[in-house]
């Protein structure tokens, strides 16, 4: 019988494809990277075409040793390590080390760890994509100059740990932020508010208008006169009832999981990304181990014509036609459209099903994923909204309402989405009614929030910073090189946000005096469009690392 090595990256997928796959397979894993440059110099032959040095990392030399001879007895080998360009230069590096063709038809792809997906991919395996390995060559490369020249500079001038590339621009984002909220001035002004009474519903308005324009109260006599002018009976002037719509929010990509995990789960980024790894690899859910989501890495949210067709019809046979909603992707320009959204291998694994099989974390997290994705293809909430618009001596106030018409997509996604139903009584034009209370309040304008950990994610992805594989290390990196904290934004609040340390402070100020040309978000944003237009093939890696060696070697200098 022929025997076939399959070679992975981790012991859990080992265990789930095992299941798929017959017994002429040995399936090894390498436990992630086994080559990288050394940790001790540069590793990068500047003078060189910048080729890298590559070593076999501290620790994993018995590993690849063993993988050797495993593949010397092998008549076929496939790489199926994860499917993205980081997996794709490990793939590459295995290939080097075990002496395979370069040509070979090795590499094996999958997206989700099922029967169906396992054995499908080792019907269609391919080439390694050198312009996959390319572009996270360049990456690496990049990363290591900036990260080896520019953090010694900076460890021997001013003892901070580390640079990086996209790193020391996610803490510019945090210490900027910082900056706006001590030069903040607040600003004084006041609101007038109604109370009213009617058929046993109280509800309340704000005013809106003075004398048809936008009602702006700057000081207390400014809201003294209209207090005084508002004392005799309203009347309705104004009934406006419309039909609103809350559209389906789009299934997971990398970065919405992790928005929506910190802020619904109180997951962070990193707590986030090793459940939902452990989830893709296998969970033994009662007959074996089995991949329950597709592959957590994605900026795409495109969904599988499979798994489309199957949640339309559980749709529609579970909740009704009505509830059928419309497929359509919403991927920027720069997503991998190779992939997938984040979304359950099957249906038929509901929640509640696998609720025994799974820690309390990871419950959690395959119940928000599975309810996203499902209900993204579910048809708009309805509300009907309600305006009355309250007035005299020229002075308008608004009061709002909104009843929920039809739940739509909230029938599953109900539980993460906020909002209630505010009912108002009903009202003719020209009816009066007096007020209940009427009162004159204080505020003061307030500085812009800091950023928590989801809104830190939202800016650097609108940005264009980074990727879906980094930005739980980037968040990890900045604490860890102690440059930012994460903190109760308030007393009793359950809220963490990131406050810049003095270090933090000064290593961007530093950056900022020498290196803005570099560590700035438009340089950084346009170099991840190149690293993605190598991996199309379009650019170049060494007219890539020279351009910038060229700009960076002169300022650091």
């Amino acid at each position: 019988m022929a025997d076939n090595l399959i070679i992975v990256e981790s012991p859990a997928k080992v265990k789930t494809i095992s299941k798929f796959l017959g017994k002429s397979y040995t399936i090894d894993a390498t436990m992630g990277h086994l080559i990288d440059m050394p940790k001790s110099s540069l590793g990068v032959d500047v003078e060189n075409h910048y080729e890298p040095k590559y070593i076999t990392i501290r620790g994993k030399g018995d590993l690849l040793s063993k993988l050797k001879k495993e593949a010397k007895k092998a008549d076929k080998i496939y790489l199926a390590t994860d499917p993205d360009r980081e997996g794709e230069a490990i793939s590459w590096h295995l290939a080097q080390e075990l002496g395979l063709d370069e040509d070979a038809i090795d590499r094996v792809t999958f997206h989700e760890i099922t029967k169906n997906a396992v054995q499908e991919a080792f019907q269609s395996p391919r080439a390694v994509d050198m312009d996959l390995v390319h572009s996270q060559e360049t990456r690496r490369i990049l990363d290591r100059i900036i990260g080896f020249k520019l953090s010694k500079l900076l460890h021997n001038k001013i003892r901070s740990k580390s640079a990086g590339r996209v790193q020391s621009v996610a803490l510019k984002l945090v210490v900027e932020r910082e900056k706006e909220i001590q030069a903040f001035i607040p600003e004084e002004y006041w609101t007038l508010d109604a109370k009213f009474h009617k058929d046993k519903i109280d509800f309340e308005a704000s005013l809106a208008k003075i004398n048809g324009k936008k009602a702006e109260l700057k000081t207390q006599e400014e809201a003294q006169k209209a207090y005084d002018a508002c004392q005799g009976n309203f009347v309705v002037s104004n009934i406006k009832s419309t039909t609103r719509k809350r559209e389906a929010r789009p299934p997971f990509i990398t970065s919405t999981l992790q928005q929506e995990a910190s802020t619904k789960l109180s997951f962070s980024a990193k707590r986030t990304m090793s459940i939902a790894q452990r989830l893709y690899e296998g969970v033994d859910v009662g007959n074996g181990q089995e991949g329950l989501i597709t592959y957590m890495r994605t900026d795409s949210t495109r969904l599988s014509d499979v798994y489309v067709n199957g949640a339309r019809e559980l749709i529609q046979n579970e909740y009704g036609k009505q509830y059928l909603g419309t497929y359509h992707v919403s991927n920027d320009s720069n997503s991998q459209d190779a992939h997938e959204a984040i979304r359950p291998t099957s249906l038929a694994n509901t929640p509640e099903k696998l609720k025994a099989h799974l820690t309390s974390e990871q419950y959690k997290l395959y119940a928000l994923i599975y309810a996203r994705a499902l209900s993204s293809l579910m048809s708009a909430a309805k509300y009907d909204s309600l305006t009355l618009t309250l007035s005299q001596n020229g002075y308008d106030f608004t009061a709002s309402g909104s009843t929920m018409k039809f739940d739509g997509y909230l029938k599953v996604y109900g539980e993460y989405e906020s909002g209630k139903d505010v009912v108002l009584p009903s009202f003719e034009e020209q009816e009066q009614i007096a007020a209940k209370e009427l009162k004159a309040n204080q505020h003061f304008t307030e500085p812009p929030a800091r950023y928590t950990e989801a809104k830190l994610i939202k800016a650097l992805e609108e940005d264009g910073i980074g990727r879906p594989s980094t930005y739980a290390m980037i968040i990890d990196t900045i604490q860890a090189r102690g440059y930012v904290t994460l903190e109760k934004s308030s007393e009793g609040s359950r809220t963490k946000v990131f406050k810049p340390t003095e270090q933090g402070i000064l290593t961007t100020e530093k950056l900022d005096e020498f290196f803005k040309d570099i560590i700035n978000v438009r340089y950084t944003a346009k170099m991840e469009s190149t690293l993605d237009e190598i991996a199309d093939g379009t650019a170049e890696e060494v007219a890539t690392l020279k351009d910038f060696y060229n700009r960076f070697q002169p300022l650091l200098e």
